[in-house]
């Protein structure tokens, strides 16, 4: 019998590469573009718990000081190309907390 590969995703707070379900998906979806291919309205960044949204993901660990780092260096910022709302952060922050 064949063993199932695990996915692996790296930690945008450590670096560290770990098995999927082990980290939190960040996910923007995708830019909403007309015919002639102008943006019409711009992608949403949210928390994805199941990892089932369609977008672009970023992976953090489920531990405070990977959030932190993450914040401080901008990475997630730098993950989607785009700037990140206190929101996301907040809603980060509560679901560690939750754990």
């Amino acid at each position: 019998m064949r063993l199932k590969k695990i996915p692996l995703r790296k930690c945008t707070g450590c670096g560290e590469m770990k098995d999927k379900r082990e980290l939190i998906r960040i996910v923007k979806t995708p830019d909403l573009k007309d015919e002639n291919g102008v943006v019409i309205s711009f992608g949403e960044i949210s928390v994805d718990m199941t990892g089932k949204k369609p977008g672009r993901g970023a992976y953090i660990c489920r531990n405070k000081t990977c959030l932190t780092s993450a914040k401080k260096a901008r990475r997630l910022e730098k993950a989607f190309s785009c700037k990140i709302s206190d929101e996301i952060y907040k809603r980060l922050e509560e679901e560690l907390a939750n754990e």
